[in-house]
């Protein structure tokens, strides 16, 4: 029986301290993503018994609670009972112990501010991407129902993709700013800073140099771009945390945003977007240069991409290098490597959901399991099938990996490239669509190949043999017994049913047909 939304918001509530211990609240696509005062008071194994939650796990400093694709109804309960959902509230409770500052605390929260600044923008940059696989479908390259100069296809190919992708440090701006407890308006006018009409046109005629404050600034493109904005941030968080203090309540309203932009824009522009932007650059020709490379070094790499992809998922920071996957494609380019070996890994969690709704045999498991397909191919939500299977039975992860790396190896030799990245669904084919018929060839047999390894390894070896005896012996009906006396002889008489509702009304066995009848 389902669980209401909101018995699982009270009930993760109280066990992770109550809403005085939540110091702000968000979600991604099936999870709670927590941050929490008191780090200490969570029990995962207590959250996991909780009826609607799929798993529990701390990732950095973030308390995530795995709940499914109903999280943002649970989300809007939480909120109903007062927990804080976005920017800064007391931090103070009681005596609470403090976690000291180490490489792993220090990395955790960096991991925290990039995974929950990249989760809000997936949206806009999925819509965005799917206009543009609209547009390649129906435009001259396929279908031919719109031409190239029609206004139709200019709207959906570049006119809302672009929106999606060029204003990106605007976007990120107050993300970032938004999760860091900082004014997200500011966030954003710093982000528009960095793509002011005035800049972009340095940008076009060329100039490599200005000067803010007589210092100099490199000159750079950095629409669609996203560690720049992702520096400068921090930054402005701490100057205008700084300004909130030192300066009078009367005098606030004006001068603490003043203040605060007069001083990080000469920082951001000087000196952090640059560092960002050769950073990023950096990263995007790593990853995304591997498969440009091609022979066997990119095959390699996909076959280990497509088999562990889906455990990055589990980390949640899937979503950094999905966001720089998106980024690196608003300029035109595909990707040859790690965004296609990440599709096969979901195909691959199709086949692990599957397989292991064909080989178990209890019905309500099986119908569980034929769910988690179901939400992954339509949906493209595949955490219900990692924590709802995977966890439950550890086996079942050989087929994720098994069919992960049989695909990212067929699609690496087939040299797949995928042109637009949407979510984990079925609908992700059509990425590989603006690559014209070889490429769609080639998607299609790789797709078929990760579904279909992992499929049958989870068949064959997803289970103990203990396993599957359990489930054996829960689908068989239990049979229950009982010796009543013969209304008529009072000899005893043994009755069996199988249906516990009828075996609790002994009338039902009382009128029984007897020898003595």
């Amino acid at each position: 029986m389902a669980v209401g939304n909101e018995k699982v918001a009270a009930d993760v509530l109280v066990a992770v301290g109550g809403k005085e211990n939540v110091t702000t609240v968000a979600h991604c696509m099936t999870r709670l993503r927590l941050n929490l005062k008191d780090q200490s008071i969570p029990d995962d194994d207590e959250v996991k018994e909780i009826k609607g939650v799929l798993a529990a796990q701390w990732v950095g400093d973030q308390y995530q609670v795995v709940i499914g694709q109903n999280v943002p109804k649970v989300y809007n309960e939480l909120i109903k009972l007062g927990v804080a959902a976005s920017g800064p509230i007391d931090e103070s409770l009681g005596d609470a112990p403090r976690e000291k500052l180490t490489a792993k605390s220090i990395g955790g929260s960096i991991l925290n501010y990039l995974s929950k600044s990249m989760v809000q923008l997936i949206p806009i940059m999925m819509v965005a991407a799917v206009f543009r696989t609209i547009a390649a479908v129906c435009g001259p390259t396929m279908l031919n129902l719109w031409a190239a100069d029609s206004d139709t296809y200019n709207l959906f190919y570049n006119w809302l993709y672009s929106a999606g992708f060029c204003f990106m440090p605007v976007i990120l701006g107050w993300s970032a700013a938004k999760v860091l407890g900082a004014s997200p308006v500011l966030g954003m006018m710093l982000g528009g800073v960095l793509i002011a009409p005035e800049f972009m046109t340095m940008v076009d005629v060329g100039m490599t140099t200005t000067a803010v404050y007589g210092l100099p600034a490199v000159v750079n493109d950095y629409s669609s771009t996203v560690l720049p904005i992702l520096l400068c941030i921090p930054v402005l968080w701490q100057i205008e945390r700084f300004f909130k203090k030192a300066i009078p309540d009367i005098l606030s309203t004006m001068f603490v945003p003043f203040l605060t932009m007069l001083i990080v824009v000469p920082i951001s522009l000087c000196a952090l977007a640059p560092i960002g932007s050769v950073l990023g650059t950096l990263l995007g020709n790593f990853l995304f240069g591997l498969g440009e490379r091609g022979g066997i070094v990119a095959i390699i790499t996909m076959v280990i991409v497509g088999g562990l992809w889906e455990f990055l998922v589990m980390t949640g920071m899937h979503q950094v290098l999905i966001a720089l996957a998106l980024a690196n494609m608003a300029t035109g380019a595909c990707d040859s490597c790690i965004m296609v070996a990440a599709g096969m890994a979901s195909f691959a969690c199709y086949g692990m959901a599957l397989g292991a709704a064909l080989r178990v045999k209890h019905p309500d498991e099986r119908a569980e399991n034929f769910s988690f397909f179901v939400s992954a191919v339509v949906g493209g939500v595949t955490e219900p099938t990692l924590y709802g299977c995977g966890f439950r039975h550890m086996r079942t992860f050989a087929g994720l990996i098994a069919g992960g790396a049989a695909g990212g190896l067929v699609a690496g030799v087939l040299g797949l490239d995928v042109y637009v990245v949407s979510n984990a669904s079925i609908l992700s084919f059509f990425g590989y669509v603006a690559g014209g018929a070889q490429n769609i060839v080639a998607g299609v047999i790789a797709m078929v190949v990760a579904i279909a390894v992992s499929t049958l390894v989870t068949f064959l070896f997803g289970f103990t043999k203990e396993e599957l005896d359990t489930s054996a012996q829960a689908a068989r009906p239990v049979a229950y017994v009982v010796s009543l006396a013969c209304g008529r002889c009072d000899a005893p008489q043994w009755l069996r049913c199988t249906d516990r509702a009828i075996f609790e009304r002994k009338n039902q066995y009382e009128a029984a047909p007897h020898p003595c009848r």
